[in-house]
């Protein structure tokens, strides 16, 4: 048997294999999809190498007129119409690194907005993630991957995927990272245009912080009934904005399950919490 120090070595390789598979993002280009499916023959994605894609995925017609340091207003990615105005940019800016805590369903959110609109994204870390929540609120699962155990060094293999995917959703499990690695691991999704959001621990100098906290929900009778809207206040602190509360809802809509500002969310009496949402 190898030692940790190998079998890490041996997931990082494979890692890097996977993601050298990937056409590199910025030109759309046809590739049929895994397992033969009937009536989907092929579908259109943004190419991703490792090593070969263009440092912010910027369209063609603008990537000329960005230079470094010209204090231009970044990309952002997108995210839940209801949350856009909570945020400083609109959207997460594309090479940041922004720290998240609370209700997992927010970070559902996040993922469906980016592989719904055609992005990549990735889950490194966090076990309890609910796919089937993100596919109803819109999520591509064709377009995102879920490292459940990352091993001894997740950030390691985050910053793998930071080199081909839009969005990489980092869990650390309670863990305080050094001042040594926040750097290097910021560093690279600035170079690399992607966005990182770590959760679940201590992530110094973030460009942006975002905390929910449920508040109540609604739909449930006396001890039966289904629960039909979570609600949620939503606060963003960013390094040059004030800081921002929003209050936000999660409930169906023709089919799906969308965010909406609570002042438009189904009125119905509103229950305390008692349970966290994943």
């Amino acid at each position: 048997m190898g030692s940790a120090e190998e079998a890490k070595q041996v997931q990082l390789a494979e890692l890097r294999r996977r993601m050298a598979a990937i056409p590199a993002r910025g030109a759309e280009v046809s590739v049929r999809l895994p397992g033969g499916r009937s009536g989907a023959a092929t579908r259109q994605v943004p190419p991703v190498a490792a090593g070969s894609r263009p440092e912010t995925g910027a369209p063609p017609a603008t990537a000329g007129t960005r230079a470094p340091g010209a204090g231009l207003r970044r990309e952002s990615l997108p995210v839940p119409p209801a949350l856009e105005n909570l945020l400083p940019e609109g959207g997460l800016a594309k090479g940041s690194v922004v720290l998240y805590s609370g209700a997992n369903s927010l970070l559902s959110g996040l993922l469906a907005a980016v592989t719904g609109s055609g992005g990549h994204a990735a889950v490194v870390g966090v076990p309890r993630f609910g796919l089937l929540a993100a596919a109803e609120m819109g999520a591509r699962l064709d377009r995102l991957a879920v490292v459940v155990n990352p091993g001894p060094d997740p950030l390691e293999v985050a910053s793998v995927l930071l080199d081909g995917l839009d969005l990489v959703i980092l869990g650390l499990n309670g863990a305080s990272v050094p001042m040594s690695r926040t750097r290097v691991l910021t560093a690279r999704a600035r170079s690399k245009g992607s966005t990182l959001v770590v959760t679940g621990g201590f992530w110094a100098g973030p460009v942006l912080r975002i905390d929910s906290r449920v508040t109540g929900y609604s739909g449930l009778g006396r001890g039966c009934g289904r629960l039909r809207t979570v609600r949620l206040d939503v606060s963003v602190h960013g390094r040059s904005a004030q800081p921002r509360l929003g209050h936000l809802a999660l409930s169906p809509s023709n089919g799906r399950v969308e965010w909406v500002d609570a002042n438009h969310a189904v009125s119905e009496p509103l229950s305390p919490a008692r349970h966290a949402v994943s």
